[in-house]
């Protein structure tokens, strides 16, 4: 029975593993296109902004 506790470690390690390779390599690009829109909005007030010191 003791040998048999000694093989779940290492196929509980295996599961383990593939759970987060496959939570590590899940699609992501749905956190782009805010992230991209905010950019934009972010450089769109930049280039409004003047801070009016005359400094080029």
């Amino acid at each position: 029975m003791a040998a048999l506790v000694w093989l779940l470690i290492p196929v509980a390690a295996a599961l383990v593993a593939l759970l987060w390779g496959t939570w590590a390599a899940r699609n992501r690009k749905a956190g782009d296109i805010s992230e991209l829109a905010g950019y934009a909005r972010f450089r769109e007030a930049m280039e409004r902004s003047d801070s009016g010191t005359g400094v080029s």
